[in-house]
C-alpha cells in the first residue's frame, strides 16, 4: 500500500497541479478577483484542491473497486451529527482563544468591519469558502492518503507523516511561519486523524476544520500569514507579544491554542471512548 500512497502524493502535489494551476489562474483573471485574503480567492484555491483529491481518489477507488466516498467520507453521513459536533468544537476552540486574548489585552475590538447587506453577504461568502476548505483539505490529506499510509505502516506513523506534510506545506509556503504555528498545525492534524480512528469517518474533522477557519477568518478577523481577511465581521486590532497574539500568523500561532487543543483531544477520547477504534478497512 505504501507505493499507492507515494503515487497519490506525487499526483496530487506535483503532477495534477501542473495542468490545473494555470487553468485556475486563468479563471481568477477572468473573474477579476481582487488580490488578498478574500472568500472568493480561498474558495477558488480550495476548489482546485478538491478536484485534485477527487481525481486521485477516484483513480485508486476504481483500482481497488471501491466507492470514492468509502475512504472516511461516506456521502450518506455528510453534514450529519459528527459534522455538527466537530463544528461546535471548532467554534469553542477558536472562540475561547479569542476571548482569552481579549481579556489579556492582546485583542482590541473597535466595532463591526461592515454592516447591513454587505455584512450578510460576507458571512455567507466566508461560510461557503470555509466549507470548501474543510471538505477539500480533509479529502486531500486524511481520506485516501491516510487510509493508504495506515494500511502500510499503522495508524500513528501514518498520522505523524501526514501531520508533518500538512505542517511543512504551511511552513514553507506561508508568510511568517514559525515553530509555534508548526506545533499547532501538527497537533491539530494529529487530533483530526485521531477523530477518524474514534468515529470511523472524517466528518467530525470536516466540521471542525470548517468552523475553526470560519471563526478565525470571518468572525475574529485574525491575520493569516501577514494578510488580514477582507469582509470580516469584527474590526479588531492585535497588540502585545507574539506568544499571545500569534503575530502575523494570528490566533492559530498563539500559545493559548495549546491548552484548547489538549481539551479537544480529551473531549474526542471521552465522547467516543465507547467506540472501538476504526480499522482502515472499515469504510464507515
Amino acid at each position: 500500500m505504501l507505493w499507492r500512497a507515494v503515487i497519490f502524493f506525487a499526483l496530487a502535489y506535483w503532477v495534477l497541479p501542473l495542468g490545473l494551476d494555470p487553468a485556475f489562474a486563468f479563471v481568477a483573471d477572468r473573474l477579476h478577483l481582487a488580490a488578498g485574503l478574500t472568500a472568493a480567492n480561498v474558495a477558488l484555491n480550495e476548489l482546485e484542491n478538491f478536484i485534485v483529491a477527487l481525481i486521485c481518489t477516484a483513480i485508486f477507488a476504481r483500482y481497488e473497486r471501491r466507492r470514492v466516498d468509502s475512504y472516511g467520507l461516506p456521502v450518506a453521513r455528510a453534514f450529519g451529527a459528527h459534522t455538527g459536533e466537530g463544528a461546535l468544537a471548532g467554534i469553542v476552540m477558536a472562540g475561547a482563544v479569542a476571548a482569552a486574548m481579549y481579556l489579556l489585552g492582546g485583542m482590541h475590538i473597535h466595532g463591526l468591519a461592515s454592516a447591513g447587506s454587505a455584512l450578510a453577504l460576507s458571512a455567507l461568502a466566508w461560510l461557503g469558502a470555509n466549507l470548501c476548505v474543510g471538505v477539500a483539505e480533509e479529502f486531500w490529506f486524511r481520506s485516501y492518503f491516510l487510509q493508504a499510509l495506515w494500511k502500510s505502516m499503522g495508524f500513528w506513523p501514518a498520522s505523524i507523516v501526514i501531520a508533518l506534510i500538512f505542517a511543512a506545506d504551511h511552513y514553507f509556503f506561508k508568510t511568517g511561519e514559525n515553530v509555534w504555528d508548526v506545533i499547532t498545525l501538527v497537533s491539530l492534524s494529529l487530533m483530526m486523524c485521531y477523530s477518524v480512528a474514534r468515529t470511523g469517518t472524517l466528518w467530525f474533522a470536516v466540521g471542525f476544520h470548517i468552523a475553526f477557519d470560519y471563526m478565525q477568518l470571518f468572525v475574529i478577523g485574525t491575520p493569516n500569514g501577514a494578510r488580514v481577511p477582507q469582509g470580516r465581521l469584527l474590526e479588531a486590532s492585535f497588540q502585545g507579544p507574539a506568544w499571545l497574539t500569534g503575530g502575523v500568523l494570528g490566533t492559530e500561532a498563539s500559545l493559548l491554542m495549546y491548552p484548547m487543543i489538549a481539551l479537544v483531544w480529551l473531549y474526542i477520547w471521552w465522547r467516543f471512548r465507547a467506540n472501538p477504534p476504526a480499522s482502515c478497512a472499515d469504510g464507515r
